[in-house]
């Protein structure tokens, strides 16, 4: 069963930033996931990447319910409404997609799932808000205009929550020009859970990485 649609919501916002991350292997999943936990990223985003994602997805999911409940179990790369369907009913808290699709909106809804549908415009966010999006994607941030993109989309509509992924790195500098120009949050992926941490299977150094970051987050918003 999905967890409150208003406290995913309000831990996302909390967080900061959420960890963005696939691999085929459940126990690496598992393992990596449990170092973000530790880290303090309880919020975790599982990409819909390859072949049977959604069997690993289930797997990891039934892991944390025993494990760690307060993980917070989220499903990114999210195109339609069946997919989005199979994943919440596999336990999915939050659904991310790269794009806007009211089909998707409309089921996330019905269930009283967080949806958060890549947006590039003003009026894709726009109609992000009346298809019911709390906290709306901007993707891919740094190709539709970084920071200066969000700033100036907060100017005439300021109640905007964006969450930008693509083109925000785990530095201070990067962090914070994005918080500074408004964002409620942003995903980080391969920046901060490298491929070099994965391929020495080194948790400890993912969770040190991810509470690092999230210092960092801290502190540019003066938290």
């Amino acid at each position: 069963m999905s967890a409150d649609r208003l406290k995913v919501l309000s831990a996302m916002i909390d967080q900061g930033v959420i960890p963005v991350f696939y691999h085929p292997d459940v126990e690496v999943c598992k393992n990596v996931i449990q170092a973000c936990a530790n880290g303090g990223a309880k919020c975790i985003e599982f990409t819909n990447r390859g072949d049977f994602a959604w069997q690993v997805f289930m797997e990891v999911t039934q892991h944390f319910l025993k494990a760690d409940p307060s993980v917070i179990m989220g499903v990114g790369s999210i195109i339609d409404a069946p997919t989005a369907a199979l994943y919440m009913a596999n336990g999915a808290n939050f659904v991310v997609g790269p794009i806007l699709n009211p089909e998707v909106a409309r089921a996330c809804n019905r269930h009283c799932v967080p949806y958060s549908p890549g947006c590039g415009s003003a009026s894709e966010i726009s109609e992000a808000h009346e298809l019911g999006c709390e906290i709306v994607k901007v993707f891919p941030g740094s190709s539709v205009g970084g920071p200066e993109f969000v700033a100036n989309i907060r100017g005439p509509m300021p109640w905007t929550k964006l969450m930008p992924t693509g083109g925000v790195d785990p530095t201070e500098e990067s962090l914070g020009k994005w918080f500074k120009a408004g964002i409620a949050a942003c995903g980080i992926g391969s920046k901060m859970i490298t491929k070099e941490l994965l391929a020495a299977k080194d948790y400890a150094g993912v969770e040190k990485k991810v509470a690092e970051t999230l210092a960092l987050v801290r502190k540019v918003r003066g938290w």
